[in-house]
């Protein structure tokens, strides 16, 4: 699969990500190259594989689930900057 510098600049706009004029086309070739590997990848037979969960053969240590803190919701909601129906309001991030 082959991207052009168009494409990388069209993506780059609309993921909000400034890439200046000059590294275009250094990016468009890394991109390109990671296409190319992914391409190789698809051709792999992987039909007699079990999927897994996680490459190394490990697993993991589990702590009891027992509640280590006491509710202090009642203290912590008259210092909230701003609350609606006992839910803590924060800025808007996304437009």
């Amino acid at each position: 699969m082959s991207i052009e510098q168009a494409e990388i600049a069209k993506i780059a706009e609309l993921a909000k990500i400034r890439i200046a004029d000059r590294e275009i086309g250094e990016v468009t070739s890394r991109i390109a190259s990671i296409l190319a590997m992914v391409e190789q990848m698809q051709v792999v037979d992987t039909s007699g594989l079990e999927p897994m969960a996680h490459p190394l053969d490990a697993s993991q240590r589990l702590r009891p689930d027992v509640v280590m803190e006491t509710d202090q919701r009642e203290q912590f909601q008259p210092l909230a900057p701003e609350l609606e129906d006992d839910l803590y309001l924060v800025p808007r991030v996304l437009d």
